[in-house]
């Protein structure tokens, strides 16, 4: 984990509404590992201090790339940052995905812009998989010609059915998960909404295969001192069979069997 200030390369419009931002971080972008992420802090004004957590997209050298979308404060304020602008960025955090087994056929799964996290994984294997996106709309389906461009199969799903199939995005896995892979495995690996975790989860969990979810909770500090990230996770030796474990330190990445969902979740 570094501390440094990084300078602003560029920034653009990408599909939608959402932006990349590409950073010069030249201490931090060569440790990033798949699915670690970075937790920034922005210039003022002083109604966005504190830092926000945000997966590493694509780093290549001394530079790192991050997709977002402005929603709230602080990512508004990220669309006024221009060339030659400072950041303070602290990173990388957290565990990340691991590799796939070399006997098992990876498949990854995205919602919205949890392409993000998954595309470093995409880029270390060394055989290309399968990816599956889903998103309300076709808006929302974002980094298809990079995976593309690594040789994934990449198919896809939205609510409206403006893009791919129509429905959400275990829809497309499902026919796959059903289709005859031989003697082959499936190892999934999930970034995207809770909702969406806890259903890759479950069908690899029935399945028996693994599957790696990057749990999204709120971070404050980044570096597991504020406990605001906390979650449920299996501990047989724990008096109710769980403990806490904070995402942004043990996780992001858990296996799904790790988890203990919410109701609701």
């Amino acid at each position: 984990m570094r501390l440094e200030n990084s300078t602003v390369i560029e920034q653009f419009a990408d599909q939608g509404d959402y932006r990349r931002l590409v950073l010069h971080a030249p201490a931090i972008a060569p440790e990033v590992r798949p699915g670690q992420f970075v937790h920034m802090r922005l210039p003022a004004p002083a109604d966005a201090i504190l830092r926000r957590p945000f997966s590493v997209f694509r780093t290549h050298a001394d530079m790192l790339e991050i997709l977002y979308k402005p929603l709230g404060r602080g990512t508004r304020a990220m669309q006024r940052l221009s060339r030659g602008d400072a950041v303070g960025l602290l990173g990388p955090l957290g565990n990340g995905f691991p590799m796939p087994s070399p006997v098992t056929v990876p498949a990854l799964v995205a919602g919205g812009y949890g392409m993000a996290a998954l595309y470093l994984l995409a880029r270390a294997v060394r055989r290309a998989g399968i990816v599956f996106v889903g998103g309300a709309t076709a808006s929302d389906i974002l980094c298809v010609p990079e995976f593309k461009a690594l040789g994934w199969e990449v198919r896809i799903a939205t609510e409206d059915g403006s893009l791919g199939v129509r429905g959400l995005v275990t829809a497309p896995l499902d026919a796959w998960l059903a289709a005859d892979l031989g003697d082959r495995r499936p190892e999934l690996f999930a970034c995207g909404p809770n909702p969406m975790l806890r259903a890759v989860g479950d069908r690899a969990i029935a399945g028996g295969w693994r599957a790696w979810l990057s749990v999204d909770r709120s971070m404050g500090c980044g570096v597991g001192a504020c406990l605001t990230c906390v979650q449920k996770v299996r501990d047989p030796a724990a008096p109710d069979g769980w403990t806490w474990a904070r995402v942004c330190r043990e996780g992001p990445v858990f296996e799904c069997r790790d988890i203990v969902w919410e109701d609701g979740e």
